[in-house]
């Protein structure tokens, strides 16, 4: 074996490596859906098994889950459209003007750990009435989610070209109208990604949501612990609860994936 065909199969080896690392979890995850309690705690049943729905039925009716999908939904497609809303334009002013040090505090404010904004947002919103409210959900998860897409779109901005942007100007367009019809169907790989991501974060929060959402607006992850009760963990409804938020992430990334990457990739080199 040459050295050109031994490097291919060691980095083929090393890819299915970690392919089994990452996925395992998962797999055992979907087959512990579709296990009895009695099945999971059985080592001779890992793979071969009778399947049951149980879990999922339980999951709907039991514990109501589709009530906790759609404050999810809520919470996750808002806080991404407001982020963008803001985000977009500020990173293409910081882009544009280069401005730098803004740049850099909108850094610290992405590194900052959420947990430190707890004691103070929840004093804010219960000052204002708004614990177990859609708003105070949304605006928590703006303060990771709004620097996180205003830090990649700037470097994505910095990649565009100014020539276009020149010649948008030539023709009569505003700088408004430049943003609007130039820039910004230019920058959809990045925009795709940022929303992606930010989407990702917010539907998986579960430490803003544990102090700000209740009965009313408690969301996903939150709603994960009805599986936990102090006896034992219902591990089939909690694995069946574990896939379905896994879902809609999932498809969603396998769909945007090309975009991804481009999108991720973007400002990495200049040139």
């Amino acid at each position: 074996m040459n050295k050109k065909k031994m490097t291919k199969f060691v980095l083929a080896a090393l890819t299915v490596l970690v392919l089994l690392v990452f996925v395992f979890p998962f797999v055992w995850m979907l087959l512990a859906s579709f296990k009895t309690q009695s099945q999971i705690m059985s080592n001779d049943q890992t793979f071969v098994f009778t399947p049951t729905t149980d879990n999922y039925v339980n999951v709907f009716r039991q514990y109501d889950f589709l009530k906790y999908i759609v404050n999810s939904m809520i919470v996750a497609i808002v806080s991404t459209l407001l982020s963008l809303l803001l985000g977009l334009p500020a990173a293409y002013s910081i882009a544009k003007y280069r401005l730098q040090g803004l740049g850099l505090i909108i850094l610290v404010a992405r590194i900052v750990p959420g947990i430190s904004f707890l004691i103070p947002w929840y004093i804010i919103f219960s000052k204002l009435k708004l614990v177990d409210s859609y708003v105070s959900l949304v605006l928590s998860h703006m303060l990771v989610g709004l620097p996180f897409i205003v830090w990649i779109m700037i470097s994505f901005f910095e990649k565009l070209p100014h020539e276009v942007e020149e010649a948008g100007a030539i023709d009569g367009c505003s700088p408004h109208q430049v943003f609007r019809r130039i820039v910004l169907p230019m920058s959809g790989a990045g925009i795709i990604t940022s929303s992606l991501l930010s989407f990702i974060f917010s539907w998986n929060n579960f430490m803003f949501s544990i102090i700000l959402a209740g009965d009313k607006t408690k969301t996903l992850p939150i709603a994960v612990f009805n599986f936990m009760s102090y006896a034992e963990i219902n591990w089939g409804g909690l694995m069946a609860a574990a896939c379905i938020i896994t879902l809609p992430v999932l498809v969603i990334a396998l769909i945007a994936q090309r975009y991804v990457v481009s999108g991720l990739s973007a400002g990495a080199v200049k040139g």
